[in-house]
This record gives structure tokens, sequence and C-alpha cells, in this order.
């Protein structure tokens, strides 16, 4: 069974009281290697590790869920940064960033196998596929990720995969090198923990390492880098993706078992079936589990076995993790079914960005020309995703009772079966589509509430007070995520009269206003601002009264979900620029503290460039786009 799933930076552990492991000493596994098929051409680690490293490069691999590969030796690497939060959180003790064989583990020049004894654990590479952009792929997989083992934190038996991203070819590079640019890598290393600061699913970040010896070629010639990068699990819906294409039906109810037994707690961790009488907002984030793992659920035409389950378990993690990139304005820019995780991560960060306006059609790819992955896309489509993993598990959910059936588990489904095993499968996944909107909202208008320092639940909010806000951020060109910091601060009694409201409207603007482009007039701009917070003023009150200790309380409790820190792309951009071209290195750990505590006023650092990373966006950086190169 899988160890206990974790959100959040640290796991509650103090750093006062954490004292963590040497790298050595850290518990270390390789479940995902031991239960699943590996790639037939190199059966053992040993048939790999003899291998000319040059023969690991691209290459067609069916009937397999991995490929034993080694990281490429690097000459020279420089450790540019780690997450201090990260560290704590694989259970490492501090000042193990400083030994030869922590920075050896990180740039790809240690491995925990020992050639002699054949002992130890060999490093793999993923296969699957994916959907890019609507259109079939084919096979993809791990093109410059290497995982290199499993470990678990003794302190919160937490089980992470450890992986090297940007290690060299394998297998799954195709027409690529392996490696990763020092540009791409500053930026998966900062968004990952600032995404776990956020308290937002995520893959996480250890370590930047610089390779200064390596030059890659993209648009052009770039330093490359290796970010070591963890998560709980690296499966996605491109895994299924590759295997529903092959026909590979008993490989798909293998990986289902996998799923549901090392990533997720066991089968009697999923959620039950939902009675016919329940109202699906009522119960979105309120579901029983301990279902026996026989046990067959539901109506006649709609019986939910354990696949369904499974099913609506990775549907409902995806549900709530797009809710918090909607609620933080958050923009994955490339979501792909090969970049869909079956746990609910965010995962592979390429063109991402923070919103800066409020602008529900921003996409920061700029090679996304129909807007396919824009802001306003993204609860859609992860649905269309997870419709694709709904249909690549469809034999498996659509088989109802029938699913340990000897014919159907080891032959195929008869010609007979097949219209009830399709319309039932049909049923579930539409039925499953209701709910993935029911847990969505549900999420998304939690976490609304509570960054507008709401504590109870009205019908209204959504019209009232949500809607019409996102309305007048866009109208006004305002920023989303600054608007909410700002009125945090924001007393109720300074809202009495509508001179008080039309003052306090400026606070949300821009140092140059109401931008032009916006076509709104100051005066308009004022009043429609004012009305706005008329409404919430109003229900505030209703929330918390109208004492000063109460106003007081409900400001703290604000600021501890609206952050003063966003990794936007302008600051982004700087950073590059600082570490690439000026060899700056000391700004990597101060922008690293602000990532993973994004709530807090200060930082201890530079208090001027905090400020001024946490101000006004400059005109030139808002809404920026970059590609998918990297």
């Amino acid at each position: 069974m899988a160890a206990p799933l974790s959100n959040g930076a640290m796991n509650g552990l103090s750093g006062d009281t954490f004292e963590g492991f040497s790298l050595q000493d850290l518990p270390k596994s390789n479940v995902f290697t031991s239960k699943l098929p590996p790639d037939p051409q190199y059966k053992t680690p040993i048939s790999s590790h003899t291998a000319p490293r040059a023969d690991l490069g691209p290459r067609t691999v069916k009937g397999a869920l991995y490929t034993y590969v080694r990281p490429e030796k690097t000459e020279s690497p420089e450790l540019l940064g780690i997450s201090k939060t990260a560290m704590r959180d694989i259970g490492l003790r501090q000042g193990e960033e400083q030994t030869t064989e922590f920075k050896d583990l990180v740039s790809g020049n240690k491995i925990f196998w020992n050639e002699e004894t054949e002992e130890g654990i060999y490093p793999w590479a993923q296969c699957y596929g994916g959907w890019q952009f609507g259109s079939w792929a084919g096979q993809l997989g791990d093109g410059r990720a290497i995982s290199l083992f499993e470990s678990t934190n003794p302190s919160t038996m937490v089980r992470y995969e450890i992986q090297l991203k940007g290690a060299g070819k394998t297998p799954y590079s195709r027409f690529a090198d392996g490696k990763a640019v020092l540009r791409s890598s500053i930026r998966e290393f900062i968004v990952s923990e600032a995404l776990n600061g956020l308290h937002i699913p995520t893959t996480r970040a250890l370590s930047l390492t610089l390779l200064s010896k390596e030059k890659v070629r993209r648009e052009r010639l770039e330093p490359g880098a290796i970010v070591a990068r963890f998560a709980q699990s690296w499966l996605r819906i491109g895994t299924y993706d590759i295997m529903r294409a092959r026909g590979d039906r008993e490989l798909i109810r293998q990986l289902s078992d996998y799923v549901a037994e090392h990533v997720y707690s066991g089968w009697e961790s999923l959620p039950s079936a939902l009675q016919p009488e329940q109202a699906l907002s009522k119960v979105a984030l309120n579901i029983t589990d301990s279902v026996p793992k026989e046990v067959i659920q539901g109506p006649e035409g709609a019986e939910e076995n354990r696949y369904t389950r499974l099913y609506r378990a990775i549907v409902r993690r995806n549900a709530l993790t797009v809710a918090a990139w909607q609620a933080y304005a958050f923009t994955n820019g490339v979501l792909n079914t090969d970049n869909t995780s079956l746990l609910g991560l965010s995962l592979d960060f390429g063109p991402f960005a923070f919103l800066d306006n409020f602008d529900p059609n921003y996409t920061p790819n700029h090679d996304d020309y129909m807007s396919r992955y824009s802001y306003k896309n993204q609860p859609s489509v992860i649905w269309w995703n997870l419709i694709r993993l709904g249909e690549s598990m469809g034999e498996l959910i659509g088989s109802g009772p029938k699913v340990d059936d000897e014919t159907f588990v080891n032959e195929a489904v008869t010609e007979e079966f097949a219209p009830k095993l399709i319309k039932r499968a049909e049923t579930l996944i539409q039925n499953v589509g209701e709910e993935y909107k029911a847990v969505f909202l549900s999420e998304y208008t939690r976490l609304m509430r509570l960054r507008l320092g709401l504590k109870s639940e009205q019908k209204s909010d959504f019209e009232e007070l949500f809607s019409e806000l996102l309305d007048t951020l866009q109208a006004l060109e305002l920023d989303f995520n600054h608007f909410f910091r700002r009125l945090s601060s924001v007393r109720v009694e300074e809202l009495e009269t509508e001179g008080q409201r039309q003052d306090k409207a400026g606070l949300f603007y821009h140092k140059e206003g109401i931008p032009s482009t916006s076509g709104v007039s100051e005066e308009t701009g004022r009043d429609r601002m004012a009305a706005w917070l008329l409404r919430w003023a109003e229900r505030v009150k209703q929330d918390w009264g109208t004492s000063p200790a109460a106003g007081e309380e409900r400001q703290k409790q604000m600021k501890k979900v609206n952050p003063k820190f966003i990794p936007r792309s302008w600051v982004l951009d700087e950073i590059i620029k600082r570490v690439e071209r000026q060899g700056e290195r000391e700004v990597l750990a101060r922008v690293m503290k602000m990532a993973e505590s994004p709530f807090e006023e200060e930082w201890g650092g530079d208090r001027a460039e905090e400020e001024r990373w946490c101000g006004d966006v400059p005109r030139e950086g808002r809404g920026m786009q970059c590609s998918c190169s990297s």
C-alpha cells in the first residue's frame, strides 16, 4: 500500500524540531520497477548498464512501462540552489546539500546501484504517449527525465520518486538531445516550490544544477542544467494512452492495480458510489470511502466496480487541482494528456504563467495559436483529457460486476457482452463528468470565499461577488492576485460612504491608473469598483460583524490565503538574466525563500528587491508569453 498522500509545505514538520537524515541513510525503494514490466530489450539493470550509453537512445518500446537507463555523466557541475522546504519534506538533514554525495547525485554523477554486486536501485525512464493539442502524438515518454529511486521520509512515511530532468538521452527522447537549458530549469525550479507554497498540488523541485561545460542548442546556444525534482508519482494520463493505442488490455489492468495499490492508498481509499438521492453539490468535497475491493455499487446499468472508483478518484483529484489553478490564476500553457497527472499534480512546467491583468483568454504559450490552453479553457481541457483516460479504462469501467470473470480477464470482450459494456461505460463516464463539475465548482467557490474573507456560504455569492468581481477586473484591466492581497488590508469601516469607496477603488489600480486600452474612464471605473466594494463589505459584516477585533482577525486570515509574492513571468525573466548572463547566485536563494513562503510581508533579504518583485507589474512585463522550447 502506498504511503499517505501529502499536500502542502513541510508536511507539518517544524524547522526547529526537524533533524533529518543523510542521503545514504534515507530509506530507498523501487516499487515502480519491481511491480511493473520493463523494456524487453533491457530486462535487468545489468543488461542496461553494460550497454554503451549511446545505445540507450531513441527507439520504440512496447509492452513496458519503463526502461532501465542511467544518467549521462556531467563535467564540472555547479549546484546553484536548493529548496529547504523540499529537503525537509523528503527527510534530508540540513546541510546535506553541501556534501559531495548530494552534489554528485543531483548532477547525474551518482546512482545507488553497485555494478559488482548488482545490488541497489537502478535508474529508469518511463514510457508513455499522449494527445498534444488535441492530436495523437504516439510514443513520448521521459525523453530527458530519469528517476533515481523512491525515498520514504521516516518521519511522515510519505514516499517520493526522485528524478533528474535534463539527465541525457533515453529511448523516449525522439529527435531531442535529452538536455534541459538553464532558462527553463530556473523557471521549473522556482514555480514547483511556489505552487507548493500556495498549497496547490504539484510536483516538486529539490535542486538546480548548472552544467558549466554543456551548451545546449535551442533557438540559440544556451547553458545546460539539471533540475532534481520529486513527486509521489510521475504517472500520467499519457501512460494509459500508449497502452490503449496499442491494444494492451492486460497492461492497462496491471497499471490500474498498481495505481490503486501503490499510488493511492489502496482500494479501500477510493470514493464510494454516490446515491441517486444525494445532491452532488452537497457531497462534492465530502465523500465516504472504505469500500471493500470486490464490492459492486450503484443501480443496474451504472454498476461501479473498483476500477470505476479508481477513475473517479483520479477525476476528483484533478478537479481539485484545476480549481486551485483558477482560484490563483495559474496557467499551465501545455495541458496535453502526457502533462496530466494521475494523482492530480501540477506537472511538467513549460510556458506557464500566473495571470497579471485578469484576462480569461490569456495563454502563456505563444505557440498556442488557437488558445486551446488559455486560462479560461483549463477546466474543460482537463476534462477532455480525463475522457481520454475514461476511454482507456473503458473496458474495466464498463465490465461492471463481470470485471473479474475469467473470460473477460483472460480473453476479450465477447460480441454478446460488448453493447452492454459500452453502454455502461458511457453512462458512468457521463456521470463522472457531472461529478467533476461539482467537485471543481465546490472547491473553486470554497477557495474564492477564503480569498474574499468570507466564512459562510450563500448562493448569491457566485453571481454577485465572484462573477461581478472578475468582470470588473477584466473590464478595468486590473491585476488579479494584487487585488486580493490589497483587499486583505481593507477595513470595512473605510467603506461606509460612497466617497470612501470611490477613494478606496484607486488602491487596486496600476500606478498609471486604469489603462487607456480598457476604454473605461476613471469615473466609470471608480463607480464600478465602489459598487462591488459595497456588496463585499455587507457580506463581510454578515460573517464577521463590525467589531474591530473581528476585523483584524479577518484581515489576518485573508493574508494567509492571499499571497504577496507570485513568481510572475517578468520576475523569472529578470532572475534568468541575472544568473545566466551576470553570474549572480544568491538571487536564487532569495527568490526561493519568497516562493516557499508567499504569504509573508517580508523575507529578510533585499527589501527593495522584495517590494519591487511584489509591486506593480511593469507595462512591458504584463501578459508575457514564451515557447515550449526548453
